[in-house]
């Protein structure tokens, strides 16, 4: 999974068939219509960390400034995949992305037929009744009012759909509106041959999350997401395999505990919406905990005990600003790295405090894991790397580098079996 979106595009769509099936069809009785939707909501949610922000091998151009520093790097090999550079409606609502969003998702609704329109025309069509229903149509009559008031239009009978063909299967409609952020500039249609409804709540839910997806196309439209490589790099040490992890954890949890389900794919949202969303390279240091506290309660549902973390954060700092997307990658190493190795897992300290005469903030992130082996530990110290090192670290030195020069200082102390303990302090901004 090197190379574009289309690995990753079929393992959610998977995830997401085979959840919705767990939750919908096989469930006795079936769980709530909110619930599944959430569910559907947490997988497409993935798709959002797109280029530029995609889940993808780190980019690195040479060795990194090694600093006071002992720059530690995976144990296991690298597992940032290339994936996520091409997704439906990525690029705004445009023809193509309709056809292959519809594609996407008609299989995924029993064989219902699946139509995406602008304001005038269908874009998209797939299901029964393609034979028929071309793009580039006239938008069935009752999308005007889903257009007009910006709300869900149920359509009960198919001589409501205003279609002339009198061999037309299609006899119900449930259609949503599509909004990139502040204005309705289309239509999700979902058909059915049968005389029921597609419950609206699901209909709702995906066209909401295409709208997300209309929204930062609108966004990078307006360059708003625009960060430099260093940044984008970054971003890219989200593993995948957290990500598939956290959701076969969710789905592992959604018929004991439909709330904690809940719960845990709102903050699955919440933290990929900050890693896109999130502009600039500075941020308030209460953003960042806050972000890294979402990240942990996550491995938490998947470790339970075996992960423990301590905030020790003095709260004058949490209005310091610091670089975006610095702290998390440090715990998800400690974490990664140092406790899940470990039997008996072990805890992560996050520590931070600001110096108001030396006007600096000191961030430390401990953890009582298995340690960095000592010829690894050399190796990266003298900016040396070799496959199985992995790369995060380096990339977050490299931003230092480039944001402060030389007025900061990344000091890592490691011991086989003894832990590591990693020293930031950065100017206070």
């Amino acid at each position: 999974m090197s190379n574009g979106s289309l690995p990753l595009a079929g393992v959610i769509a998977l995830l997401w068939g085979a959840m919705y099936l767990v939750t919908q069809v096989l469930a006795a009785p079936p769980l709530g219509t909110g619930t599944t939707v959430l569910i559907g909501a947490g997988l497409t949610t993935a798709l959002v960390v797109g280029y530029p922000s995609a889940l993808r091998g780190p980019r690195s151009k040479g060795r990194t400034r090694s600093a006071p520093a002992r720059l530690q790097q995976g144990r296991h090999g690298t597992t940032i995949a290339a994936v996520g550079r091409s997704m439906p409606l990525r690029s705004g609502l445009t023809a193509d992305g309709a056809r292959r969003t519809a594609q996407l998702l008609q299989p995924l609704l029993s064989g219902a037929a699946v139509a995406i329109t602008d304001r005038e025309r269908v874009l998209a069509f797939a299901g029964p009744g393609a034979g028929h229903h071309r793009s580039g149509d006239a938008a069935a009559p009752p999308t005007a009012g889903a257009l007009s008031r910006g709300k869900t239009v149920l359509v009960r009978r198919g001589g409501e759909l205003g279609c002339p063909a009198p061999e037309c299967p299609l006899r119900t409609a449930v259609i949503a509106p599509l909004t990139d952020g502040k204005r309705t500039v289309g239509t999700l249609q979902v058909f059915r041959c049968d005389g029921a409804l597609t419950p609206r709540g699901v209909v709702e839910g995906l066209a909401g999350i295409l709208s997300l997806h209309l929204e930062l196309a609108e966004l990078n439209r307006r360059q708003r997401l625009a960060v430099d490589a260093k940044l984008d790099a970054l971003r890219a040490q989200i593993n995948p395999h957290f990500l598939f992890n956290t959701l076969n954890t969710i789905a592992s949890k959604a018929h004991t505990d439909p709330e904690e389900t809940r719960q845990l794919l709102v903050r699955l949202s919440d933290f990929f919406r900050y890693v896109v969303r999130q502009e600039g390279h500075f941020a308030k240091f209460g953003q960042e905990y806050f972000f890294v506290r979402t990240y942990v309660s996550l491995e938490q549902a998947r470790y339970g005990e075996r992960v423990r973390v301590r905030y020790d954060i003095d709260p004058q700092v949490l209005t310091a600003r610091v670089p975006v997307l610095i702290i998390q990658p440090l715990v998800e190493n400690a974490i990664k790295h140092g406790l899940t190795d470990k039997v008996e897992g072990g805890t992560v300290t996050l520590k931070a405090r600001v110096d108001p005469l030396t006007r600096t903030t000191s961030i430390r992130v401990a953890d009582d894991g298995a340690g960095i082996p000592a010829d690894v530990l050399e190796r990266i110290s003298n900016g040396e790397r070799r496959p199985g090192d992995g790369q995060g670290l380096s990339n977050i030195a490299g931003r230092l580098a480039s944001l402060y020069g030389e007025r900061y200082r990344l000091d890592i102390r490691s011991s086989e079996d003894g832990g590591t303990v990693v020293d930031l302090q950065t100017p206070l901004g």
